[in-house]
């Protein structure tokens, strides 16, 4: 089945692509996550919007985007988050909430649909996430969770 992804999916494509899955797989998690929507023929206008949008949002150049690499994994991030005295978080840590504690700490503004997270933050101490700055660029962000 032909599928247009609408958002960035890990080792399939991104946001804009025309990529042939199998039925299940679309139907089952990529549409019902809201990661890609059927192929037509009046698709072809859809994939020219999605991908005008993504140029505006990208980094412009690889220098720029290895410069951001070294801003990033030069220092810890600290995420605030309510957790109980355990040290367990009611709820998890999310990718908007990276986002918002790397802009705070002076980094650059993020785009939430690039950082992936491997599995759930739902602790408070060191975390690591992946940010894809460019398509051969991602930086390791080392984020320090603290109850706040």
């Amino acid at each position: 089945m032909k599928v247009i992804l609408t958002h960035e999916v890990s080792d399939l494509g991104t946001a804009g692509d025309v990529v042939d899955v199998k039925d299940g797989y679309a139907r089952n998690f990529l549409f019902r996550r809201g990661l890609a929507t059927a192929w037509t023929k009046g698709g072809q206008k859809q994939v020219d919007a999605i991908a005008k949008g993504r140029e505006t949002r990208a980094v412009k150049s690889l220098e720029e985007a290895q410069s951001i690499k070294g801003n990033l994994e030069s220092k810890p991030v600290t995420v605030p988050a309510h957790a109980g005295q355990s040290g367990r978080l009611f709820g998890a840590v999310k990718t908007s909430d990276i986002a918002d504690a790397v802009k705070a700490a002076g980094g650059p503004d993020l785009d939430k649909r690039t950082i992936e997270v491997p599995t759930p933050i739902k602790t408070t101490g060191t975390h690591e996430a992946l940010v894809r700055l460019h398509p051969e660029v991602q930086a390791k962000v080392s984020l320090e969770v603290v109850a706040g």
